[in-house]
Parts: structure tokens; C-alpha cells; sequence
């Protein structure tokens, strides 16, 4: 391998006759007056007589093709290799032409590659293209992981990527991109077993019930088990609000989350809602103001006044008036709009349980998987994360004014589908609070890991918190510059993105101080959701089908006139509920998927075992 053609001080030219590059693969230039420059292969280049196309376009120029002359090779006969290489640090002046090329050792690239240790750190994959110096990599960075490419599971045989978690404190915040297909939720997966391998504290909030760790990956490095290290939670079920602990402001937002507010609707909850009072309180104040406001004041006091009345009655219309007299300014269609958004959370089993369970999870260094529907999770994420980081910013502001305060750990707050939760351009439950734990958060020990399908619908103050990017296949324009605009990718790295095989990701990260291609690894865990659609659907099939044969069984030769005179036995075998012809149908399919035949006689057509 040597350098041809004309050389800069940020790339250089290499061609050879045997060796075929690989996009990402290091190299090392030997040319000692330099201190023997170290780069990347970023675009490839194979020529042969036999391709009708020469050197006019792609990677070389006439520059090229003259000095690839001049060092021997014979362009009309061999195969010549090219690569274009970005060097790692900028050159002094210009690398010589015709310097030897050759791959690195282990200790060369070191610096360049591992930021920590695995003990450390999370280990999320294989660098790409670094089974070239697989040899020379120590014992404690090998087979740390398996990998699994073209459907086949592999021991890793290249340089592990480490993330330098402990680096989040300078650098915070992690970005997930990637569209539907990439890997990006197994990604993910892999990041959230990695965190609870260190026993880092982690809220995740679940929008698609897919993240449960109890089924293992088959050919995953290990028996790894996380049983006693995560929890499960659904909002109604397990956790969800406590009523009397929230302030106005808090009902404001949540009851804005059910529903948009009005200005008249935010002075009902201004005007009605007092300190501590629990939902069962503020629920009956709500709807008896909307029966008082019905009947009107002028109504109630005439009730009073007539008389006539029972004790109870005497007491509900008291309790009107009084209302009346307070709140009886509001108007009765905003009082309702509040009474329909409290009530559809409430329904939703929001203001049932507390959050008591996922506090003490994250104290125990457990990582927290909060399941519900997505607007739930907008909702109830405003109230949980505000809660948790308000314990932490308090535990550390006491700690700086040298007062004793109550220990709360730092912890990851992690979701899918973020654009959710903090879109751009309009405001969300969580956003205000996401925005401020993007901007202050890492002085507090409190981290984002952000993913979606859709970064250009996430809040720009957030995207531009993200100093670590993990950008799987993207294939929308707008997406691809967004991208751009918010790493170093190259052009080339971004022409590449749409052509992304599912696992691989450029780790843009101001952590490794470069961008970086890695191989996700196979996840020690995997999804419910794993099964194919189409799969499920055969299996259930054949599942329906083995059920009706043996409801059939006791009937079988069944004639065609038989199935009146048996209907309601069949039916109470089959725990169906079919008329004769429906019966029919499912005898014809059954004999056309060859399960039963079909005899025909003199006298009947017959149904009998195939």
C-alpha cells in the first residue's frame, strides 16, 4: 500500500494491488518526519481494464493516475484498489508521495479508540473495521461480546467500543437517531443493560411495552441475567400521582396534558384548587359547582327559603349556595371542561397509586421502566421527573451550602420517541423541565438519553445539549440535515446514513473527540415484540385449526346432512357459536389446507380425517 497522487494536509491518496479497502479501515503512514501520520479510509475505489470506466470521475485525477504509473503499476492490466484517507490529526505539510502504507497495532490506535475501561464503562459494540489488528488487542479488551451480522453470531474480533460514561459529566446527554428498521431501539436495549451493569439509576419511560429484560437473546456472550436489577411499572397499576402533593401549577399542566386549557378553564383550577386537598375533594367541589351553577342562584335561595326540605337536602343546597357565593362568577362551560380532563385522567388510573415505588427503585440503583399509553406518559413524565430532579437539585444545593440534606442519587432519565415529549415548536407536559435538565442538568448528576425516528421534531435547545450522537439509518432529507447541522459527520459518512445496515451507527461524540462507525453488539436481552407479524398470525392459525380437529374428532366421518342434526354438540366441543353454514366454510378450508378430505358417495359427501 503507498500513496499516490496529490496530498494535502487532511487527506491523502493510497492504492494497491491486493488489498481491497473497507470504508473506516486505519491506517498508518510511514513517514517518520511527519512522527508517521495515522487516518481512515472514507471513500473507496476498485479499477479494472474489463469495467468500461476509467479515471475521469470518482475518486482520482490525472495526478493520480500519473504517479500510479511512475511507482509501477500497469493500468491497462491489474486490478488497482484506491482509498481516500482523512488523517486523524492535521499534517505539518504535505505527506510524501509514494510513502508505505500499513495497518496499525493496538498500541498505536489506542488513544484513538478506547476512552475506558470496560469495568467502567458500557461496552455497545465492535469499532468496524478494526479486525485488521485483532491480534495485537490485550486480553482484557477481547471477546468482551458476540456480535451477530448477516444472521450469523460471531465472537468480537475487532476493538470494543467503550463508552466513557463518567465523561457525561463534562460532556452530557446522549441522542438516539435512526428511522424504523436501524436498530435503533435495540440500540437502545443494548445502553439500558449496559446501565444497569454498573448499576446506574435510570428512569425509562416505555411508550411501546417493549422494554422487558427478562428473555434471553439466543447466542448472547454469557449468562447474563437482570432480574434484580430493573423494575416494571404501569401507570393506574403500579405508580401514578399524588393528588394532594401537587401544586396549581402542577394540575395546570396536567390537566392541560388531557386536554387544551383556556384561559377561563386556568382560572377555574386557579380559583377552585386549594393547597393538599386530595382528587376525591377537588373532584366533588368540581361537580357540585356544576349542579349549583345548573340550578342557579336565584334557584337555590328559593329552595331555601320554601321550606319543606329533609335534613339532607336542607345541607346540599347550603352547600350550593356557598359555592355559588364563591366561585359563582365562573363560567359553567370551562368548570365542565375541568371536571372532563380530571376525569379522563383519573379513569386513566393516574391519581390512584403515587410514585413511592420508582423512588425507591432509583435509590437502589435500579433501573425503572414506566409503561403506559403515550399520552399518559406525557402527562404523568411531567410530574415524576420534575419530583425526582427537584429531590436531587435540593440534595445538592444543601450540600454546596455546607447544610445536611437528604440523599438522593444522579440518574439517567430515558425515552423513545422523544419528539414527544419535547417537540419543537409547541409546548408538551415535560418539555419545560427536559429543557431545564438539558441545559443544567449535568451539574446536578441528572442525564437525558434521548431517541427518536424524527431528531428534526425534537426541541433545538435539547438536540444542541446531545454531545453524544448515535445516528443509525436515516433516510429522510430533512432528518439527514439535521444530522449534519448537529455533528461533525462528513459528507461522505452522510451520504452513507440512508444505506446503513441495521446495527451499524456513527458515534458522533464529543467524548471521543471524533466521529466513529460501530457495530451495535447482540443484546443479552430481546423484545417482545420480536416475533414476526406475519409469524404470529401462522402460528395462531394453526393453533385455531389443531382446536377445531379435535372438537371434531368424536364426529368424524361426518356426512353433510349430519351437521344440523350434531350442530349444537360441535358447537359446545368447538366453544363456538356457527350456524350449518358457517360450519361449511370451515369443513371446505379445512379440506383445502389438506387437514380433512372430502369423500363423495351415492348417498352423502363425506368429511373424515386427511
Amino acid at each position: 500500500m503507498q500513496i499516490v497522487g496529490v496530498t494535502t494536509q487532511h487527506e491523502v491518496h493510497v492504492a494497491s494491488k491486493s488489498h481491497k479497502f473497507r470504508m473506516n479501515e486505519m491506517l498508518v503512514i510511514e513517514d517518520g518526519e511527519l512522527f508517521e501520520p495515522k487516518g481512515e479510509v472514507v471513500e473507496t475505489f476498485s479499477y479494472n481494464r474489463y469495467i468500461p470506466m476509467g479515471f475521469d470521475k470518482g475518486l482520482v485525477d490525472q495526478d493520480v493516475l500519473k504517479s500510479l504509473e511512475q511507482i509501477g503499476y500497469d493500468i491497462g492490466a491489474d486490478d488497482i484498489h484506491l482509498a481516500k484517507v482523512r488523517l486523524f490529526d492535521e499534517a505539518q505539510k504535505p505527506i510524501q508521495t509514494g510513502a508505505t502504507v500499513r495497518h496499525p497495532e493496538f498500541n498505536e490506535i489506542k488513544e484513538l479508540l478506547v476512552k475506558s475501561e470496560p469495568a467502567k464503562g458500557m461496552v455497545l459494540g465492535e469499532v468496524k473495521s478494526t479486525d485488521f489488528i485483532a491480534e495485537s488487542i490485550p486480553d482484557d479488551l477481547s471477546a468482551l461480546m458476540n456480535m451477530q451480522e448477516q444472521g450469523e453470531t460471531r465472537v468480537q474480533n475487532g476493538v470494543p467500543f467503550i463508552f466513557d460514561i463518567r465523561a457525561m459529566q463534562q460532556y452530557p446527554h446522549i441522542g438516539v437517531f435512526g428511522g424504523s428498521g436501524s436498530g435503533k431501539s435495540f440500540g437502545l436495549r443494548v445502553m439500558l443493560e449496559e446501565l444497569m451493569k454498573l448499576r446506574i439509576p435510570t428512569l425509562v419511560f416505555d411508550p411501546h411495552f417493549e422494554m422487558n429484560f427478562s428473555a434471553a437473546m439466543e447466542g448472547a456472550k454469557g449468562d447474563v441475567s437482570f432480574g434484580d436489577k430493573y423494575e416494571v411499572v404501569q401507570i393506574g397499576r403500579e405508580v401514578g400521582v399524588d393528588f394532594s402533593a401537587l401544586s396549581t401549577r402542577d394540575i395546570e399542566r396536567l390537566l392541560g396534558a388531557a386536554g387544551t386549557l383556556t384561559e377561563s378553564m386556568v382560572n377555574v383550577i386557579q380559583t377552585v384548587h386549594r393547597p393538599r386537598e386530595s382528587y376525591y375533594t377537588f373532584s366533588n367541589e368540581i361537580g357540585n359547582l356544576i349542579e349549583a351553577l345548573d340550578y342557579g342562584k336565584q334557584k337555590v335561595e328559593n329552595m331555601l327559603n320554601d321550606g319543606g326540605m329533609s335534613r339532607e337536602e336542607i345541607e346540599k343546597y347550603s352547600t350550593f349556595k356557598k359555592l355559588l357565593d364563591q366561585y359563582g362568577s365562573l363560567p359553567p362551560a370551562s368548570v365542565k371542561g375541568i371536571q372532563w380532563r380530571a376525569n379522563r385522567l383519573n379513569q386513566a388510573g393516574l391519581f390512584q397509586q403515587n410514585i413511592r415505588a420508582i423512588e425507591q427503585a432509583i435509590h437502589n440503583g435500579k433501573l425503572v421502566v414506566v409503561q403506559g399509553a403515550v399520552w399518559l406518559l406525557q402527562v404523568f413524565s411531567s410530574y415524576v421527573i420534575g419530583s425526582l430532579y427537584a429531590k436531587r437539585r435540593t440534595y445538592k444545593d444543601a450540600k454546596l451550602q455546607q447544610q445536611q440534606g437528604e440523599f438522593f442519587p444522579p440518574f439517567v432519565v430515558v425515552t423513545d420517541e422523544a419528539h414527544n415529549f419535547a417537540p419543537k415548536g409547541y409546548d408538551a407536559p415535560a418539555k419545560s423541565v427536559l429543557k431545564e435538565i438539558a441545559q443544567e442538568g449535568r451539574k446536578y448528576g441528572t442525564f437525558l438519553i434521548f431517541a427518536t425516528q424524527r431528531p428534526t421534531l425534537l426541541d433545538e435547545t435539547i438536540t444542541a445539549q446531545l454531545n453524544s450522537k448515535f445516528v443509525f439509518r436515516t433516510v429522510r432529507g430533512t432528518d439527514i440535515q439535521t444530522i449534519k447541522e448537529e455533528t461533525d459527520l462528513t459528507a461522505e459518512e452522510g451520504k452513507r446514513l440512508p444505506y446503513l445496515r441495521s446495527g451499524d451507527v456513527f458515534v458522533s461524540s464529543a467524548i471521543m473527540g471524533r466521529t466513529m462507525a460501530v457495530r451495535i453488539r447482540l443484546a443479552h436481552s430481546t423484545s417482545p415484540h420480536t416475533l414476526n407479524p406475519f409469524d404470529e398470525l401462522e402460528q395462531m392459525t394453526e393453533v385455531n385449526d389443531d382446536e377445531i380437529l379435535a372438537a371434531l374428532a368424536d364426529f368424524l366421518p361426518l356426512g353433510e346432512m349430519q351437521i344440523m342434526q350434531k350442530l349444537s354438540e360441535m358447537n359446545a366441543q368447538a366453544g363456538k357459536g356457527w350456524d350449518v353454514s358457517e360450519w361449511r366454510v370451515e369443513l371446505e378450508r379445512l379440506c383445502g389446507v389438506g387437514k380433512l378430505k372430502k369423500e363423495k358417495t351415492p348417498f352423502a359427501t363425506l368429511y373424515d380425517r386427511a
